[in-house]
């Protein structure tokens, strides 16, 4: 069997640690699609549209590192990157592969199907450009191996998504084969006089300060420093907080951990301590309107330093080419024995109450959104990772307590409602020993409900439960008005349908608590299937958090032109 451009393709996607790849099918790929059902240990895994395809990649690689997406062109590849720009938003290294006209179509003029009808063929390519990190058209067989590494490549080194274009009559073309993986995996090292100074320059800050506190951001996993950050952490025995996107980056039972920094809705005592430090060490933060609670929450100034993956700032000087987890190890071990500051975390647990744990509802009361949250954090184990979608799953996600391993996964910076669905797919694909439950609202399900099919499918024991208030509550709390309400599905209901003839799947209602703890109970004990608890909620019931955030957040879209 000759060796072809898609055994090349799937064979380095197999060198970078994936084990399978999301697929839709459409003409310009199929060729492609044959040739990488023949790699070994390399899964095709089908998803409803390509939409759902460039989640479920996306999802695959929060818990794998990295991800694929196999579409066809124009029709297909405009709908992924929709979700690739998600991956850039939130740092994730996905590969989008497109299928693409015949090579000998370019420049002859011919209008082709799935295309706007004209015979320049280049529009997506130049669209991926602006959403990737790299992206790459390969039209022989003979730049094949060049232009696939550089993509890949870039996108591990960047954390961001990559594109590959593959001509459909290429594909199958004869093809050199890949050298060693470290071709695409070694990573460029830190300068080792810019981290020198740097740690000499984050020592100075942190010595002058008497009250200092360690902020995590969404961007330390894309960095690589979550361990890092701990042994910084242990070494400065300071507070730590995390910021909302970056929920479970942090061990919640770590001595110095705090809770979460958001403004106004930060965990008790934590916007406290924060006003009152003289030296914010924020780790890979993202600080835009959200996460800043309308810009009313924005760390900045004298007595704030901002380290980023690959980049440091600090008294005024830059220090880049480095990597962060090497600057906080250098730190760390510059440290060494010099005393703890632990003023902040000593003056936290003066100021701190710790909530009182919430009471059990009457088994045979209307369900409310508290006990939804109580029975849902029971089910939380160290090998569970909890998928919020945008909405008031994420401040009920931020409330709760993280046993020692569990995981949290947000999209707080693209933000896409119905994002979580086809993520929550591709992550269990990754890690079927993991628990993974998901938080939903019934509008964003309505977007991309079809890959709870795919999760059938696969047999996949996920546990959804999709809160039923009847619309968009978050959007409510920024802005109410009738395009806010969806037709009320029978959403339980939608599992027979997506059992069809063989799925085991369990589609239950839960209307009090009494039903919700049942339904818990009878969702853990099914393995062969996704099991979705439908529950049913007064549209007003969300928590005080989302209020509280939702109006700063309208307060700052509200902002009138300023006069120039």
């Amino acid at each position: 069997m000759a060796y072809t451009v898609g055994h090349y393709l799937g064979d380095r996607l197999a060198q970078i640690g994936l084990k399978d790849h999301f697929a839709v099918a459409g003409d310009y790929n199929l060729v492609l699609l044959d040739q990488l059902l023949e790699i070994d240990g390399l899964r095709q895994v089908y998803c409803c549209n390509e939409l759902n395809c460039g989640f479920s990649a996306e999802g695959y690689a929060r818990a794998n590192g990295a991800g694929a997406a196999v579409v066809t062109f124009s029709v297909g590849a405009l709908s992924a990157l929709n979700a690739i720009g998600g991956a850039y938003a939130e740092n994730l290294p996905v590969i989008l592969i497109s299928g693409a006209p015949n090579s000998n179509d370019h420049g002859s003029g011919h209008i082709l199907h799935h295309t706007i009808g004209t015979p320049d063929y280049s529009y997506q390519l130049e669209i991926a450009k602006r959403l990737t990190c790299a992206a790459v058209s390969v039209t022989s067989a003979e730049e094949a191996p060049a232009l696939i590494d550089h993509a890949i490549r870039t996108a591990l080194r960047e954390k961001k998504p990559a594109y590959i274009e593959i001509a459909c009559n290429v594909a199958a073309q004869p093809c050199m084969r890949p050298g060693p993986a470290s071709a695409v995996l070694a990573e460029v090292p830190s300068d080792p006089a810019s981290v020198a100074q740097a740690v000499e320059a984050l020592t100075r800050f942190i010595e002058s300060r008497k009250k200092p506190v360690l902020l995590i951001g969404s961007r330390v996993r894309a960095a690589g420093a979550e361990d890092a950050a701990i042994r910084l952490a242990d070494a400065l025995g300071c507070a730590v907080a995390t910021m909302a996107a970056a929920k479970g980056f942090f061990p919640e039972d770590h001595p110095g951990y705090v809770g979460t920094f958001w403004g106004d809705v930060s965990s008790p005592g934590v916007r406290q301590i924060f006003d009152w430090s003289d030296g914010i060490i924020a780790l890979a933060p993202v600080f835009n309107d959200y996460s800043t609670v309308g810009w009313t929450a924005w760390p900045r100034g004298e007595n704030v330093v901002v380290a980023d993956g690959r980049h440091v700032s600090v008294e005024g000087v830059a220090y880049d080419d480095i990597h962060l987890r090497d600057v906080l190890d250098g730190l760390t071990k510059a440290w060494g024995t010099r005393p703890k500051k632990d003023t902040t975390i000593t003056e936290f647990h003066r100021i701190h109450r710790p909530a009182a744990p919430v009471a059990a509802a009457d088994p045979s009361a209307p369900l409310v959104r508290a006990e939804m949250a109580r029975q849902i954090s029971g089910v939380l184990t160290p090998r569970t990772t909890l998928i919020a979608e945008t909405g008031d799953s994420w401040f009920n996600a931020i409330q709760m307590k993280l046993p020692h391993g569990a995981r949290v996964e947000l999209e707080m910076q693209w933000g896409h409602i119905g994002w979580s669905v086809p993520a929550t797919f591709g992550y269990a694909v990754a890690e079927p020993e993991r628990r993974i439950v998901l938080m939903v609202g019934d509008g964003s399900f309505q977007l991309t409900a079809q890959e709870v099919a795919q999760m059938v499918r696969l047999k996949l024991p996920v546990l959804i439960f999709l809160v039923n208030n009847r619309g968009y509550t978050i959007e409510v709390q920024i802005h109410d008005g009738p395009y806010n309400n969806v037709k009320n599905w029978d959403y339980a209901g939608l599992m027979e349908v997506f059992n069809a003839e063989d799925g085991r799947g369990l589609g239950l209602k839960a209307t009090t608590g009494g039903e919700l703890a049942q339904a818990i109970e009878k969702g853990l004990a099914n393995r062969e299937g996704p099991t979705l608890i439908e529950c049913t909620i007064d549209r007003d019931d969300c928590t005080s958090d989302l209020i509280s955030w939702g109006r700063r957040v309208a307060n700052a879209n509200a902002r009138p032109p300023e006069e120039r």
